[in-house]
């Protein structure tokens, strides 16, 4: 009868054992597809996070790209435009007042002006 007790009670220890140690694989494999699920979410969001810093660097380098282009293209360029408008408005005015002066009938640049201006017109 001693015999068999012990052969049962090993029996027993060995099922609580291994009943025992597949409920610490099972609570080890679950935390551990737990921490997956979270590591998982964790990475989604600092990829997010990423992206979203990358956008904003994108777009703070945009708005220096169009302040250098305005610096150094517009500007330039409106001062130019400016600059010959003045220019076009004084010709406007001189030749406006080419009516007025005395010597109009003989005066060279009126003279020169109509050839080119002949030639540019026989093209």
């Amino acid at each position: 009868m001693m015999q068999t007790d012990a052969c049962v009670l090993a029996v027993a220890s060995d099922l609580i054992w291994s009943s025992g140690t597949s409920v610490i694989l099972g609570v080890l494999t679950l935390l551990g597809g737990c921490g997956w699920v979270i590591d998982k979410k964790k990475h989604k969001q600092e990829m997010e996070s990423l992206k979203a810093d990358i956008r904003q660097k994108n777009m703070d380098l945009g708005k220096v790209y169009v302040d250098e282009f305005h610096k150094n293209i517009v500007k330039p360029l409106e001062v130019r435009v400016e600059d010959l408008t003045n220019e076009v408005n004084s010709l406007k005015d001189a030749i406006e007042k080419v009516n007025d002066c005395p010597y109009r009938d003989h005066c060279p640049v009126r003279r020169d002006g109509m050839r080119k201006q002949s030639r540019s017109d026989e093209k």
